[in-house]
């Protein structure tokens, strides 16, 4: 593994030149990359787009759709059977009630589970993406000079300068991954800020 220490960049102008500045501080061009993050949930992890397999406001439709299946089932099965018997009806509609009313009880059921049903201070977990989108600058640097990459990401009007762990290949830093969640280059704040 290599160590990289980065810095984000409002715009690719501004990122072009901490890497110009980089350069100039002795840094070489193969251990200097840049690059785009999306913005949060933008990642394009799944091939339908997206970052995660299920909308945090979805994870409980599936409850909800069951719950309301049995209940609109139960129901429908009593509409039925009080149509039956008050209009001598055949058994079918006692049926076709009993199943309209699941197919309705599952749909409402799903829906109020979903982005928390209108239920006021109910919180509902979701992915919390710690970095922010903007151009990254990374560089390849040793224990030795990993300050000076920072100081100099610094000057240039860097922003959340962090320190990574990761496989650089071919002058990029190439398993990057955006919702990892950054660690801050501590040691620069306190040594040199």
């Amino acid at each position: 593994m290599s160590l990289i220490v980065a810095a984000r960049f409002t715009t690719f102008p501004a990122a072009e030149d901490a890497a110009q500045k980089l350069f100039n501080a002795g840094f070489v061009e193969e251990d200097v990359t840049l690059f785009f993050v999306n913005p949060r949930g933008q990642h394009a992890r799944y091939p339908i787009g997206g970052d995660v397999g299920t909308d945090a406001g979805a994870r409980e439709a599936p409850k909800g759709a069951g719950m309301g299946v049995t209940i609109g089932a139960v129901a429908g099965a009593v509409v039925g059977v009080a149509i039956f018997a008050a209009f001598a009806a055949p058994i079918i509609v006692s049926l076709i009630a009993a199943g309209v009313g699941a197919y309705v009880g599952s749909l409402v059921g799903a829906m109020a589970r979903t982005r928390e049903g209108g239920m006021v201070g109910h919180h509902l977990p979701f992915h919390q993406e710690m970095r922010d989108s903007g151009v990254l600058v990374a560089v390849h640097v040793s224990p030795d000079n990993q300050f000076d990459a920072a100081r100099v990401l610094r000057e240039a009007g860097g922003l959340a300068i962090e320190r990574a762990s990761g496989r650089w290949q071919q002058g990029r830093w190439a398993d990057f991954d955006p919702l990892k969640t950054p660690e801050p280059l501590n040691e620069f704040s306190e040594k040199h800020a």
